[in-house]
């Protein structure tokens, strides 16, 4: 094990981790960043943001870089890598990342966000990577001129529609209720782009293919009737999955996985902070992320001058 001791340790490098990493990095704490994959979480995935103050409309690669370059200005440490496990010692942290690291932390924010949650349908593991995709940023230019389907009906299924009118012929929306849950604006420019059609009151029951998908199997939720739908490929906007499996037992969890922590971002486990869209909350968006990372910082900032540190 590591003797090395940061005194705090940022689990996730998302809009709230960064936000965290930036404050904390101004506040001349000891500070490392862990992320496992890229900085900018689901934000780096996104293609258009037109909410967060202060840029009008911007990609989400190009909010994530510029957000970085911030964290690197204030000397924070960036490391690639997945935490399994958390253990608590006496007076400091212990994380396991895969790769059997041991980091010591006086203080950890967990803001290592959320990942899309799977219809759970024959054919959608099968075909994960050949026409099944959560990501329309990172895989819609491969469809070119060709059909697709996105499955979803609030903000995120409707903004990367729109995307994927860039390059595709057509884009179906399938959505299991009569309506849409998306905001009005998104919900407008949607109705009004001829590429993008409707099956409502639809699910999707299976995928199917044979080297890449070529249709689905969709089924009327009032009638009963499936019909199949061609489609080249297909994107699945269905909610979100709180990255919480390795803090089973450590603090406390609410029903849907999320952690339970208020808007001072503290747990229940004291020395151990939640941001972003990890934490029970009633709005997951970039903004009210980076609140919480300048939350969180401030509070873990607090809690090791309380100790001395």
């Amino acid at each position: 094990m590591s003797t090395d001791i940061f005194d705090l340790v940022i689990i996730g490098g998302g809009p709230a981790g960064m936000t965290a990493a930036i404050y904390a990095g101004r506040a001349q704490l000891r500070t490392l960043m862990l992320e496992g994959m890229s900085t900018g979480g689901q934000m780096f995935n996104t293609a258009t943001i037109e909410n967060y103050p202060g840029f009008g409309r911007i990609d989400g690669p190009g909010l994530s870089q510029k957000m970085e370059s911030q964290v690197n200005e204030w000397g924070v440490e960036i490391q690639y890598g997945q935490v399994i496990e958390i253990k608590q010692q006496p007076a400091l942290f212990e994380l396991v990342t895969l790769d059997k690291q041991t980091l010591n932390a006086r203080a950890v924010i967990i803001a290592a966000g959320s990942t899309p949650k799977k219809l759970k349908v024959p054919g959608e593991a099968e075909f994960a990577g050949r026409g099944v995709s959560y990501c329309a940023t990172c895989d819609g230019a491969f469809f070119r001129e060709q059909d697709v389907a996105v499955v979803g009906g609030g903000d995120s299924a409707i903004e990367e529609s729109l995307y994927l009118t860039r390059f595709v012929n057509r884009v179906t929306i399938i959505h299991r209720r009569d309506e849409l849950r998306a905001t009005k604006h998104l919900q407008e420019r949607a109705f009004a782009d001829p590429r993008i059609e409707f099956l409502w009151d639809s699910e999707v029951e299976a995928i199917e293919g044979e080297q890449t998908v070529k249709q689905l199997q969709v089924k009327n939720k009032k009638t009963g009737i499936v019909t199949p739908l061609p489609a080249a490929g297909v994107f699945i906007y269905v909610g979100m999955q709180p990255n919480t499996e390795f803090l089973q037992g450590l603090v406390k969890l609410d029903a849907w996985g999320y952690i339970e922590a208020g808007e001072d971002t503290l747990t229940s486990i004291p020395g151990i902070f939640a941001a972003g869209d990890i934490r029970t909350k009633g709005l997951r968006q970039i903004v009210t992320a980076v609140a919480d990372g300048a939350v969180a910082a401030m509070a873990a900032e607090r809690y090791l001058g309380e100790r001395g540190f």
